[in-house]
């Protein structure tokens, strides 16, 4: 997978110096680089913002309507009655 950036020249020039300096000037250093900064950059976030990514999105959702006497379905029709009143200003 790619990812296509555009950096202020300062900031590229430096980054491209410290990667080579890093992981040497032979091809994959600045992915390497960058690779690693972007995971530093995702982690420091995540901490500050309390963000934790299940691992199974569904297994982590999976029974919290189990009290609920409604299907999806069902909810599913609600939710777009709501967003129709409130549309209307009703």
């Amino acid at each position: 997978m790619g990812l296509k950036v555009y950096l202020d020249e300062d900031l590229e020039r430096r980054f491209r110096r410290l990667a080579m300096e890093t992981y040497g000037y032979g091809r994959g250093a600045l992915s390497r680089a960058a690779e690693e900064a972007i995971r530093m950059w995702i982690a420091g976030w995540e901490e500050a913002v309390g963000v934790e990514v299940p691992e199974d999105p569904v297994e982590a959702i999976r029974g919290l309507l189990k009290g609920v006497g409604k299907s999806g379905v069902e909810l599913q029709h609600e939710a777009r009655r709501i967003r129709i009143e409130r549309f209307r200003g009703g």
